[in-house]
């Protein structure tokens, strides 16, 4: 996402408490109809983060949030339905639309969280967060926040503040 016209905001996570509190507010940022991005090297922190975020949208404690690594897509009841994907098992947008994931992008009553999306290519909603996770040392790690929709950086601006990086355009 390399555009003149795209939101970005970078928050450095020093733990793994810190990874589950971002989740929790991002959560609580989401209403129906988001779509986040998720990429990052294995065990950059992607399944915790989603793990976090259900929480923000009152997922059940007892639901258990796991990477659908091989199921593709898993969905959690909250505040609004959680449709989590894993797309690493996916070639792309050809195995996207034949699995019948394609459809909820553009979903209005729920959330997508999409791991490996870049596999998604054109498919790829254009109001979409891509929340890139980058492994730094033992449990720190960097979140890149970008989207071409302007709107993620009013919602964001708390976790941005709170980092002293007030986003770019």
């Amino acid at each position: 996402m390399n555009d003149a016209n795209v939101t970005t905001c970078t928050l450095d996570i020093f733990s793994l408490a810190d990874t589950k509190k971002t989740g929790l507010q991002i959560g609580r940022l989401l209403v129906p109809g988001d779509v986040l991005l998720l990429t990052g090297d294995l065990g950059a922190g992607k399944t915790t983060l989603t793990q976090s975020i259900a929480r923000g949208l009152d997922v059940p404690e007892d639901y258990y949030i796991t990477s659908p690594s091989f199921a593709l897509m898993h969905e959690y009841p909250g505040r609004c339905p959680l449709y989590h994907f894993d797309c690493y098992r996916l070639r792309g947008e050809d195995d996207i639309e034949g699995a019948g994931l394609s459809e909820y992008l553009t979903t209005t009553t729920g959330v997508c969280v999409i791991e490996w999306a870049t596999r998604l290519g054109s498919l790829t909603p254009d109001n979409a967060l891509t929340i890139q996770l980058v492994l730094l040392v033992d449990e720190r790690r960097r979140m890149m926040f970008q989207s071409r929709d302007s709107s993620w950086l009013r919602r964001l601006e708390p976790l941005c503040a709170a980092s002293g990086d007030r986003g770019s355009r």
